[in-house]
């Protein structure tokens, strides 16, 4: 990330040397929808106040590099930023090739392919139902033969375990890994966490509540997604660092919205939080409808839009209450609109299907 011509043209020469392709941007905003994925990051010193300003998430392998007689080139600027290393050209280029040629060299990183979607999901207010949402989708992309990774980033949420009736299920939780960093292996990542099929899930659990670095979001959302065909995270309301590096990682993003007044409201402040982060942004409404309010005014009140309605669906709660999992019989209003979602985003769905869906 630079604006710094003659910065540029050396990191190039640079990357080159050490066999590495590199994707150039100018400013945080064109770079904010790769800062979570990509394995290595370069901030020339240029940008380096306009990343604060931005307040992109703390990351790992971080690098502040600009020229030698920069005079705001230092620790401080690079502490600020969240940056492990500084760079200063001329003298670093050897170290940086090395850096350059050590994202080429990792075996994992040849033989598995970052081909895995992402969704999340969030609740426009509290008690929304995002996390039976969410665990819905994960168990209807499950049952649909997708391999699937559950995420909890709502450390207040109770554990998405409970949704799926899984907190009895050995495995590892959150707290296991907030130790986490650089490249995981998405194989043993899956295998150390609570599953079913093809279906895992990563979970808080009932134990304090300890601060999730936002490193060990960033390599747990890296080794999802080179290693699962579909990844579903079920997002906070308040988004803290980890929260936002989930988001920058997701390719489409759903906000669930009792279809009540209040709840619009709240949802709009969640709706403008959201936004920056993640560009493929629409509603789903919840019913009963207390006021009458229709899905497309509250779709059509937040300038989103609309996926779909969850009609009310008594049994659900039951259910869940059994430690049932969401959509698990593969029907009802919930279910339904799990498939489609699911059929969408693998290419599944028909035009017709979208257009009578919107």
């Amino acid at each position: 990330m630079t604006s710094d011509g003659e910065l540029l043209d050396e990191l190039l020469r640079i990357a080159a040397t050490g066999g590495t392709e590199v994707e150039v941007v100018a400013d945080p905003a064109a770079a904010r929808p790769r800062w979570a994925g990509a394995p290595l990051v370069l901030v020339g010193v240029d940008q380096a106040e306009a990343c604060l300003r931005a307040r992109l998430p703390h990351r790992p392998h971080l690098v502040l590099v600009g020229h030698g007689g920069s005079d705001d080139l230092g620790w401080q600027l690079a502490e600020l930023i969240g940056a492990g290393h500084v760079a200063v050209l001329p003298p670093a280029e050897p170290w940086l090739v090395d850096r350059f040629a050590d994202t080429v060299a990792d075996p994992l990183a040849r033989t598995v392919t970052g081909t895995g979607r992402v969704v999340s999901v969030i609740g426009g207010r509290g008690g929304a139902g995002a996390s039976v949402l969410a665990g819905g989708l994960a168990v209807t992309s499950a049952r649909a033969g997708l391999r699937t990774l559950l995420v909890d980033a709502d450390p207040l949420g109770g554990g998405l375990d409970l949704v799926l009736g899984w907190e009895e299920l050995a495995g590892l939780r959150w707290p296991a890994l907030t130790e986490a960093e650089g490249q995981v292996d998405p194989l043993a990542l899956a295998r150390a966490l609570p599953s079913r099929g093809d279906l895992v899930t990563l979970s808080w659990d009932r134990g304090a509540l300890l601060a999730l670095p936002a490193q060990a979001m960033a390599a747990t959302m890296d080794a999802a997604r080179r290693g699962r065909d579909l990844v579903v995270v079920d997002l906070p309301r308040y988004l803290d660092d980890p929260a936002v590096i989930a988001l920058q990682a997701t390719d489409r993003a759903f906000v669930v919205v009792p279809a009540e007044l209040r709840a619009t409201a709240a949802a709009a402040r969640v709706v403008s939080a959201v936004a920056l982060h993640c560009g493929d942004l629409s509603v789903i409404v919840r019913g009963p409808a207390p006021g009458r309010l229709r899905a497309r005014e509250v779709a059509r009140a937040l300038d989103l839009p609309l996926t779909g309605m969850l009609r009310p669906e008594p049994g659900l709660s039951r259910g869940l209450e059994r430690g049932e999992a969401p959509a698990a019989t593969g029907r009802g209003p919930l279910a339904e609109l799990c498939q489609r979602i699911v059929a969408e985003l693998t290419g599944a769905a028909t035009a017709e299907d979208t257009e009578d869906a919107a």
